[in-house]
């Protein structure tokens, strides 16, 4: 945790972030309608804006891109740990269960996070990406098969792409890897949308998520087996068991809700964008349209929280010590600084979808994510090459993600 420092003097020539323009509501439906068209606002204010996160949680908004870059390489004034900030968030605040501590790589500094990250590498890095590739599809193909030959499908001839095919495929698959059985998947997909949501059960998130992880741990102490949950508990670091339960906390919320997502709002760029529709060679580079959700809407549009121990000024803007700095990545990946108009996003370099510095998503993390979205893309569109988006899709409310509220399409 950072030690206490002495507060900063802001600079002569600096101004305190609230004074740059009006606070943002980043929990509103009105943000979630239309956030593209208020983020190019916010970078014509400046680098960094102020926002509130949810009722009462003021913070930082950072959307320009080389700001960002800069902040996501300084974790000496920039830390990732929230523990002095988070006693002053107000009761039954809805964000808890997302920014809170955890004894974890991501909401941890210095030498913490290095033995938490170290861990998660080393489990991760053993994942075969060739057999889980064949898995994926094997995964989507019988789940496709099974709901066509459902009755209730066949009768109202819609599906929806997220609760019946996307959400389910890629948890199937994130607990194949970990080991979890079902009926721990279940929990924690309980335990995730509640979080993800930003609801008042942080108390009963942590409770569902600490019984049912603390239960699959010691299961797989007992029984090891080719997973990544057995090599965490195997790992030389020695992680006790509540680490072990926040490791796999990071684990379930970084790959379910963000890939869920990814898979969805890459199918919605697919069917309602002329580039996609209007192909004739009967090709769509699927690859290509996931790269550019990762980079232009990513699913996770603002995170990486950062704490400053002390008062500090970037950019000629004063921020307080204490008070979260997040990350716009929606917003910095689509700064004309660097995102020339789009173009080719397939080698585009800059995105930071999956963060940078020392808290960037680990390389296997990121290819894991992709390989669902991209496949599980491409098995619907090959099994469901009629379907086609139903009524007005809306977004989830909600700081942090890029969420549609449902996605149902019809089969012909």
């Amino acid at each position: 945790m950072p030690t206490n420092s002495p507060p900063a003097v802001p600079d002569a020539d600096s101004i305190p972030i609230e004074n740059v323009c009006e606070r943002t509501l980043l929990h509103t439906q009105r943000f979630a309608d239309d956030p593209h068209r208020i983020y190019r606002w916010m970078r014509k204010q400046g680098s960094m804006v102020p926002v509130e996160l949810a009722p009462g949680v003021p913070a930082t908004l950072v959307v320009g891109y080389n700001t960002a870059l800069r902040i996501l390489r300084d974790p000496e004034r920039f830390p990732a740990d929230p523990r002095r900030w988070q006693d002053a968030m107000p009761p039954g605040c809805p964000i808890r269960s997302m920014v809170e501590w955890r004894a974890n790589a991501l909401r941890s500094a210095g030498t913490e996070h290095e033995r938490f990250r170290r861990a998660n590498i080393d489990s991760l890095d053993h994942i075969d990406l060739h057999l889980l590739r064949r898995q994926v599809i094997d995964e989507a193909e019988t789940r496709l098969e099974s709901l066509l030959g459902r009755r209730d499908i066949q009768d109202a001839n819609q599906i929806d792409v997220i609760a019946d095919y996307a959400r389910p495929l890629t948890f199937t698959v994130l607990n194949r890897l970990l080991g979890c059985t079902e009926e721990v998947g279940n929990d924690v997909a309980w335990a995730m949308a509640r979080m993800f949501e930003s609801t008042e059960h942080t108390e009963q998130v942590n409770t569902v998520l600490s019984r049912s992880l603390g239960g699959h741990i010691a299961a797989k102490q007992s029984t090891p087996g080719k997973d990544v949950t057995s090599r965490l508990i195997a790992h030389p670091t020695g992680l006790d068991p509540v680490e072990l339960i926040q490791q796999l906390v990071t684990l379930y919320g970084a790959g379910i809700e963000p890939t869920v997502n990814l898979m969805a709002n890459t199918l919605r760029l697919i069917y309602t964008d002329p580039r996609f529709l209007a192909r004739h060679d009967g090709f769509l580079p699927i690859g290509e349209a996931v790269t550019e959700n990762e980079i232009a809407d990513p699913p996770m549009a603002n995170y990486c929280l950062s704490y400053p121990p002390a008062g500090v000024t970037v950019d000629r803007i004063w921020l307080p010590a204490h008070q979260p700095v997040v990350i716009s990545m929606a917003s910095c990946n689509n700064d004309p600084a660097v995102n020339k108009g789009g173009g080719d996003y397939l080698h585009a370099g800059w995105g930071l979808a999956y963060s940078a510095g020392p808290h960037k998503c680990p390389t296997t993390a990121q290819a894991v994510a992709r390989l669902i979205a991209t496949e599980g893309t491409a098995r619907f569109v090959d099994m469901l090459p009629d379907a086609r988006p139903q009524g007005r899709l809306t977004w989830r409310p909600g700081p942090f993600h890029r969420a549609l509220s449902a996605f149902p399409v019809s089969l012909r």
